[in-house]
């Protein structure tokens, strides 16, 4: 612990982003970092608590509390403290194989888990972790770890996210040979088309990780679909072992009247072809889906939702809702959200917080459900709400129509960003794994194999939905495993 009486005399201090007004002309990310020396002040807040809780990596009631990469976060604190930034770096990288990926996108359940965090503000570990692995490539210090010998084994990962890349980078450090199989033109999964570009940038942030791995060993073939294009049968034949990681990517749908209308679209659709005609062309394909000078609703209060905000407000949008079927969170804790789980509490994420600026508040409603679209001649024109209550019925809390709160909206564009039901059916029942009653591949934790002898799961095809880390957990641990089946 570098200063017993930092978190005494120190306040919290984030990262200061560029303001919402002037960010809203361009796609760049737009953190501006810290100078190491606040950095280091930063640091000093960390207690190096006798029993920490930051990097417990527990799945609570309300969802992760903790790291679950288990991140050693007080000790590299210690480190950043001390001005030790080489080692902070080589400790970080033990545990999280992408820590500039987490520490871009990840909603930080560490910080939710913080001892500091019960009665101040929590120590500021995200943006530590983002500082130290961006400082790591500023120095030179991340360069390719081939490996010494090859085992002669050979794997083949059918997913490049976050679990199919740890994945890939795990056992190829193991010294097996490693292929990963993407059927986008580019590599990165979620991470390339499914966050915007402003929060996660794809040239600089993105392809600089990959071409690391592919330097290291890894083979990455794009625009190749497993079960289409090559079968899973030809892959067991090719490979001593298979790692599904296709993602949990079929998106929940919302039918109501007016569905099939034009302007109602999926919210991965929306962000995909937009990041995808982005770095094709800077937009000037047009191949995308243009918001401006429309009125668009989005459907759906997580990251997804405000990705969608924020897309449409950098295309110039006429104007943007986004609606909530959940109550508004509290201003603090509630007493069924208690230390050390994740904090659901009202705040602006990034997408809100511009819209706040460009349209003068928050642009979400809380507990409204959608009752139908409306169009004319096939094209949409409004969606028609009506306020809901949350009710408790046989100790379920189910949503109840408020009567005479029925409201139209017009609406030119509407994203639905609900949520995925699990992964593609497709691929699965050609490689003949289980699927368990949620849709998703049949197999434990922490075992991570499938009733297919060789082929084992991991990430949100095989929990379902989930965090970019929890992905990276996944990752690393089906390598251990996969591992152990390769060599004995």
């Amino acid at each position: 612990m570098g200063k017993p009486t930092g978190f005494l005399e120190i306040e919290r201090e984030d990262l200061r982003d560029e303001q919402p007004l002037k960010r809203l002309n361009h796609w760049n990310e737009f953190h501006k970092p810290m100078a190491q020396e606040a950095i280091q002040n930063q640091a000093a807040r960390c207690m190096d608590c006798g029993v920490p809780f930051c990097h417990t990596g527990t799945n609570l009631p309300s969802g992760a509390s903790g790291c679950p990469v288990y991140n050693l976060i007080p000790d590299w604190n210690d480190m950043l403290y001390k001005g030790q930034w080489k080692k902070a770096f080589k400790l970080l990288m033990k545990t999280n194989n992408f820590p500039e990926f987490t520490g871009r996108v990840c909603p930080a359940p560490c910080e939710g888990a913080c001892v500091l965090g019960i009665n101040e503000p929590p120590v500021t570990i995200k943006n530590h972790e983002y500082s130290i692995i961006e400082f790591a490539f500023e120095q030179g210090w991340i360069i390719p770890r081939i490996p010494s010998k090859r085992t002669g084994k050979k794997v083949a990962i059918i997913g490049s996210g976050p679990a199919g890349l740890a994945a890939a980078d795990e056992l190829n450090q193991m010294g097996h040979t490693v292929t990963i199989f993407e059927r986008a033109d580019r590599a990165g999964g979620l991470l390339m088309y499914g966050i915007p570009n402003m929060k996660l940038d794809k040239q600089k942030v993105v392809e600089r990780r990959l071409q690391v791995m592919q330097s290291e060993g890894i083979e990455i073939r794009t625009g190749i679909e497993v079960g289409l294009d090559v079968s899973v049968a030809k892959l067991q034949d090719e490979f001593d072992a298979i790692v599904l990681a296709t993602g949990s990517t079929v998106p929940r749908d919302l039918p109501v009247e007016g569905r099939e209308l034009e302007g109602v679209y999926f919210a991965m659709d929306y962000l995909t072809q937009n990041t995808k005609s982005l770095l094709n062309s800077n937009h000037s394909d047009t191949n995308y889906i243009n918001a401006k000078g429309k009125n668009v609703v989005v459907i759906g209060g997580g990251d997804t939702g405000t990705d969608c905000v924020a897309t449409a407000l950098r295309h110039g949008c006429k104007s943007v809702e986004q609606l909530e079927i959940m109550p508004i969170p509290p201003e603090s804790r509630a007493d069924n959200n208690p230390w050390p789980e994740y904090p659901k509490i009202y705040k602006l994420d990034y997408g809100q917080q511009e819209a706040k600026a460009k349209q003068g508040k928050d642009p979400r409603k809380y507990e409204v459900m959608t009752k139908r679209f409306e169009g004319i001649d096939g094209k949409l024109t409004a969606v028609v709400t009506t306020q809901i209550k949350w009710i408790s019925k046989e100790g379920r809390m189910i949503p109840q129509e408020v009567l005479g709160t029925e409201k139209t909206i017009t609406a030119d564009l509407i994203f639905l960003a609900m949520g995925f039901t699990g992964p593609e059916q497709k691929l699965l029942k050609q490689a003949k794994v289980n699927i368990s009653e949620r849709g998703n591949i049949e197999s434990d934790y922490g075992k991570f194999t499938t009733n297919v002898e060789g082929i084992f799961a991991a990430g949100d095809c095989r929990r379902g939905q989930s965090l970019v880390v929890w992905a990276i957990n996944e990752g690393r641990a089906v390598a251990k495993e996969c591992d152990g089946y390769l060599m004995g």
